[in-house]
């Protein structure tokens, strides 16, 4: 549906906001260990944002050191079982579908009205754009109650890394709506993994309150730190990662673009709107 004045109006405040700054104090706050006042914190974060405890490892919030270690809780095995299909594709997280479709002509669709560029989205990465010009594309949103760890879609072997540091510009359902080129502008993390169905990149997108993306083969917490491009190369390295298996996580929620060639298409069940979760089918390989 087209934007209305309202979603334009809650949305006008994060042009001026100090971004950075309000989500390095998310972030401290995030990481209080004091129980009194930690367990505030999660008490209200838990009210604002009902989570479905039976479902993690650790089924008492109050038990998680501090709110992050809760927002980034484990889930239970059985909870989030992979399509039996090895074959396909699965989905990486649980969230909501913003879109998924075809890249048309380095184009990606945002919402209606919204497109942007998908060599910018890349950060300029030429080589990167080239593979995905003609292919596909799903843009998953996880809302503050969903799980916040990322796995992977299929095997693949980490090849780049680049990060880029951008806005924070909220990615809820107003802000997509009304924000031109949202998710290029935003900071990120662009993975580009080779798989045996082609190549693969996973964007992971901060947003306010977010400025912390963790990936399980590089120690801390990516955060910006000059206005400039960082590019991590695996050409040396193997690094793997299998289906489903844990690849990142989002220190409060966000979103994750995944890209794929022509050849990959994605399920009829991952249409915007939708609600999905991890383990579920994603996308398959068509092959004449």
């Amino acid at each position: 549906m087209p934007s209305t004045f309202k979603q334009h109006l809650l949305a006008l405040p994060f042009y001026i906001l100090p971004h950075h700054a309000i989500s390095w104090l998310m972030y401290k706050l995030a990481r209080i260990r004091y129980r009194p006042l930690k367990n505030l914190i999660i008490r209200i974060y838990t009210q604002l944002n009902p989570v479905n405890m039976d479902e993690a490892v650790e089924i008492d919030p109050y038990a998680y050191e501090h709110l992050n270690a809760f927002f980034t809780r484990a889930l239970k095995p059985a909870c989030r079982p992979l399509d039996a299909d090895k074959t396909h594709w699965v989905c990486p997280v649980d969230g909501n579908v913003s879109q998924a479709r075809t890249i048309s002509s380095g184009k990606i669709f945002q919402a209606k009205g919204f497109d942007y560029s998908l060599l910018t989205l890349l950060g300029g990465n030429k080589t990167l754009e080239q593979y995905f010009h003609h292919g596909n594309f799903a843009t998953l949103y996880l809302s503050p109650r969903d799980y916040h760890r990322i796995h992977m879609p299929v095997t693949g072997t980490l090849k780049q890394m680049l990060y880029i540091p951008g806005r924070l510009f909220s990615v809820a359902d107003f802000t997509v709506k009304t924000i031109p080129g949202l998710f290029a502008r935003n900071e990120r993390c662009v993975c580009y993994f080779e798989t045996a169905d082609g190549p693969m990149v996973m964007v992971l997108v901060g947003a306010i309150n977010v400025s912390a993306i963790e990936t399980v083969w590089h120690q801390g917490i990516i955060k910006a730190k000059a206005n400039t491009i960082t590019r991590f190369d695996y050409a040396t390295q193997t690094i793997t990662l299998q289906r489903g298996e844990e690849m990142g996580r989002f220190n409060l929620g966000s979103t994750v673009i995944i890209l794929s060639s022509s050849d990959v298409q994605f399920d009829r069940s991952i249409q915007a709107g939708k609600t999905v979760k991890l383990g579920q089918t994603l996308a398959r390989k068509y092959t004449l």
